[in-house]
């Protein structure tokens, strides 16, 4: 098939030729336009893909909750992010892969890129991988993995991303649940320069597995040695050399082919696997790379996420690409320089480099970058950097501050999950430039009808400043979750019956909207602490705590309390952590920190004490384990722990409680 007999979508609807034609004056028109016409809407935004066969019908909402777009119409994700590019912006750099762990740093063109997915396409389906199987991706932050999941999408094969060294337990019941024909794997990654072998870990998950995959593909990195099964372990670079002049063009799929299934953790512990579909997934990138981060072709997009998690697949691989930008992929922590050195400033460095034009990081890694030299902001060229994108947990205005007068770029917040696969709040620049609020994630982006209600009435709560639960009323948007992985009846169940009464899908988080339309997050539904009959968010009283000049970081956990019910704990990290060897200084903290919290938010939320640690438990993915602080606080099991990033956070924890 040539480029010439690609299209766009067609739109036969007069109400998408009155979108076309009429000029976007405001975000709040563009935004009604996407509620109150969804279907001229998102029939407009097709557009920025290429489709090999036009869609019949925009959506298809005719059995709620499940919402089926672009029916009809055929595309491929790896088309549009690699293929289409050709014509243009074959010699463009499209993936630069940088490892601060090994020195590595290597650009890739689209046309290097086109080559490389090829030869991972061919190994794949010599493997036997054919449309529709399921292969699951465990390995570090290489271009090979990016080049896995590409290929994946080229050929028509379900991926699914596990984050490179979860433990074997947790990886077991991920291939039990995918049942993949094929996995790709790695000898191992590197973290602090310290390697960590992956394939013991993929070797007992499979002997814990009851699914056996056919194949097992490795890089070999060099990092650590491998014992490779007879039969069923094959090396990469020997299949690479085989299929080195392969070309395996892309399968045309059905709309709502899935694309690509992810893991979330599930409070019944068995993870939920979050299903994507192919069109309504490739828009939605497309759409957001447009109206929310401003991207343009031959620019460069710096995400310093993980493919293991949902950022890492919509902005590290599949966004940016589309979008016809060069991408960052970042193996290494943000404090390590390329000689394996200490040197905060390795991401401004790779600013300046590389002339990255959008960035997207995490709150817990500017916490990071707080602690190292301020000069380090100062010191290289950012004059490329339009703007600063920060999700994955709230973010709180001494951080966000902190970071915007050190860049002199906007800190644009984000806010959204797994589930929905790109941002629900935050704000469209692309579309009106609106300024950022410290504290808030922003507005309700197109598509996502966005209200708060009563989580016990399911009233619907207008009035600012009320705090409900925050949920999305459907259909849902392109690039949502279609449903959880082989278990429809979870997604309904989950997700859409919280609220007595309403239909609705509920994210479990609180919020507060202002008078302005911008929303706060309070923290998880789950995550209130039930004080004398009072429900306080552990969000509320971790802002009023982090505001206090000498806390860095803090969390706040509701604890059994044979009086009150539960009582707030409090465990923060200091600026300066030498106060921790002082006694007296530390008790003086500890009242000034209370005091605080009264005057912000009533006596009410008073913690009943403040412990101060050097480090705070978290997931890989810089996730706070509350749920693991507030058991060891309440002398029960932690459970399964096998995400935590440093077991000796959870000691200092223990610890605290034992001896304090």
């Amino acid at each position: 098939m040539t480029q010439a007999c690609f299209f766009r979508a067609r739109f036969q609807s007069t109400a998408a030729a009155k979108i076309r034609r009429r000029p976007m004056t405001s975000y709040a028109d563009f935004y009604r336009q996407s509620i109150d016409q969804p279907d001229a809407f998102w029939a407009e935004q097709a557009s920025l893909i290429e489709w090999h066969k036009p869609f019949d019908r925009v959506c298809n909402y005719d059995n709620p909750p499940f919402v089926k777009w672009y029916e009809g119409g055929q595309t491929n994700l790896c088309h549009n992010a690699v293929d289409r590019h050709l014509a243009d912006r074959a010699g463009q750099a499209a993936l630069i892969a940088v490892s601060s762990e090994t020195g590595l740093e290597k650009t890739y063109t689209f046309q290097d890129l086109h080559g490389e997915v090829q030869r991972m396409a061919a190994s794949l389906k010599a493997l036997g991988v054919e449309q529709g199987d399921r292969v699951l991706i465990y390995m570090p932050m290489i271009a090979e993995a990016a080049f896995a999941m590409l290929a994946c999408a080229r050929i028509g094969a379900v991926h699914c991303v596990v984050f490179g060294g979860f433990a074997s337990g947790s990886l077991a019941s991920r291939i039990e649940d995918a049942a993949p024909k094929v996995i790709v794997s790695s000898d191992g990654g590197s973290r602090g320069g310290k390697a960590l072998p992956y394939k013991p870990l993929l070797d007992e998950a499979i002997r814990l597995s009851s699914h056996k995959p056919s194949a097992v593909l490795l890089a070999d990195r060099g990092l650590a040695a491998m014992e490779l099964v007879a039969g069923r372990d094959h090396l990469w670079n020997e299949l690479r050399e085989q299929h080195f002049d392969a070309q395996v063009p892309c399968e045309w799929l059905d709309s709502t082919a899935i694309s690509y299934t992810i893991y979330t953790s599930g409070t019944t512990g068995k993870p939920k696997g979050v299903q994507r579909d192919t069109a309504g997934y490739t828009v939605a990138l497309a759409a957001s790379m447009k109206h929310i981060f401003d991207g343009h072709a031959g620019e460069t997009f710096f995400s310093t996420s993980d493919i293991g998690w949902v950022v890492g697949h919509s902005y590290i691989v599949y966004g940016p690409l589309i979008a016809g930008m060069a991408t960052i992929m970042y193996e290494g922590l943000p404090t390590q320089g390329m000689d394996k050195k200490p040197n905060g400033g390795i991401w401004w460095e790779l600013v300046e480099k590389y002339k990255v034009t959008v960035m997207f990081s995490a709150p817990t890694a500017v916490r990071v970058l707080k602690k190292q030299d301020p000069a380090l902001l100062t010191k290289y060229d950012l004059s490329s950097l339009r703007a600063l994108f920060l999700a994955g947990e709230p973010l709180d205005e001494p951080t966000a501050r902190w970071i915007s007068e050190g860049l002199n770029v906007p800190i644009i917040d984000n806010y959204w999950q797994t589930e929905s696969g790109w941002p629900i709040l935050t704000i469209a620049n692309g579309v009106e430039s609106k300024p950022s609020k410290f504290g808030s994630p922003g507005i309700p982006m197109y598509g996502y009808n966005v209200k708060l209600l009563h989580e016990s009435t399911g009233e619907e709560l207008t009035v600012p400043g009320e705090k409900g639960v925050v949920v999305i009323e459907g259909p849902t948007p392109p690039g949502f979750m279609q449903t959880i992985w082989q278990d429809d009846a979870r997604f309904v169940n989950t997700y859409w019956k919280s609220i007595p009464g309403r239909l609705v899908y509920s994210t479990f988080d609180w919020g507060i909207r202002d008078a302005d339309g911008y929303f706060f997050i309070l923290g998880r539904t789950d995550d209130v602490i039930n004080v004398a009959g009072h429900r306080l968010g552990t969000r509320e009283i971790e802002e009023s705590i982090s505001g206090h000049s000498q806390v860095s970081e803090v969390a706040v956990v509701g604890v059994a309390d044979g009086l009150k019910g539960q009582v707030a704990m409090a465990f923060a990290v200091l600026k300066d952590s030498s106060v921790l060897n002082d006694a007296a200084a530390c008790a003086r903290l500890e009242a000034e920190i209370m005091k605080r919290v009264d005057n912000d938010l009533g006596a009410v939320a008073r913690p009943a004490r403040v412990r101060f640690v050097t480090v705070l438990p978290k997931t890989r993915s810089g996730k706070l384990l509350r749920r693991a602080i507030q058991a060891v606080c309440e002398g029960r099991d932690a459970g399964d722990l096998t995400t935590m990033d440093d077991p000796a956070a959870l000691q200092q924890i223990r610890d605290r409680v034992e001896t304090v």
